[in-house]
């Protein structure tokens, strides 16, 4: 099994509804075998623009298990807090 990536690129617009986010989704990940690489905020762009200054990096052990996450009932339904919490862009990376 190749291991899949999740990276999330984001603009907190609320940081209480952020956090309340956060401490929910960890649970949604156990189940598919995802586990959180790094969160950190950008310090330099050596080249170009990112338009978000935070990211986080889940790793799965596979593309269905990333799939499966995302389309799992238990994180659909943190979607709407996401969307509330912050501007979110996320991307799936096969190795």
């Amino acid at each position: 099994m190749t291991p899949a990536y999740v990276v999330g690129q984001m603009t907190v617009k609320n940081p209480e509804k952020w956090a309340e986010y956060r401490s929910q989704v960890l649970a949604t990940l156990l189940p598919f075998g995802g586990e959180l690489v790094f969160r950190g905020e950008q310090v330099n762009a050596f080249s170009g623009v990112c338009p978000h200054p935070d990211i986080v990096v889940i790793r799965f052990p596979s593309m269905p298990a990333a799939e499966g996450w995302h389309g799992s009932a238990d994180y659909q339904k943190l979607i709407p807090l996401r969307q509330q919490a912050a501007d979110v862009v996320l991307v799936t990376y096969a190795t």
